[in-house]
């Protein structure tokens, strides 16, 4: 059996992923993550109580991607953050992308 995405970590060599490969990635990540229009990144809207949960998921989530080396597109408000994972080595969705999003879904367990 695989190991579940968020027990993997990245890696430097990685490849474009083809739309099917993507498909059974993101049916391992929490229902509110979705590909955007071009195909080319994942994405997620995390929502918070106030700014200072917000503030504290992101640093947890700049951990995991100074710890992993992958690094998402992030906005930031007062009580939301959108995530957007996208490898732009390879110009679109890699495995990364997925075991990033797996691990920032553990981070947040109630949602």
């Amino acid at each position: 059996m695989t190991q579940p995405l968020h027990e993997q970590h990245c890696q430097r060599e990685t490849r474009l992923l083809e739309e099917d490969e993507i498909s059974a990635l993101l049916s391992q990540l929490h229902d509110d993550w979705s590909v955007d229009d071009k195909g080319l990144a994942i994405q997620r809207c995390f929502r918070f109580k106030n700014y200072y949960r917000t503030i504290a998921f992101v640093n947890a989530l700049a951990w995991v991607a100074h710890r992993e080396d992958h690094h998402p597109d992030l906005e930031v408000g007062y009580n939301r953050c959108v995530v957007h994972y996208s490898t732009h080595s390879v110009g679109g969705l890699s495995e990364n992308d997925f075991i990033c999003a797996s691990k920032i879904d553990a981070l947040n367990p109630e949602h």
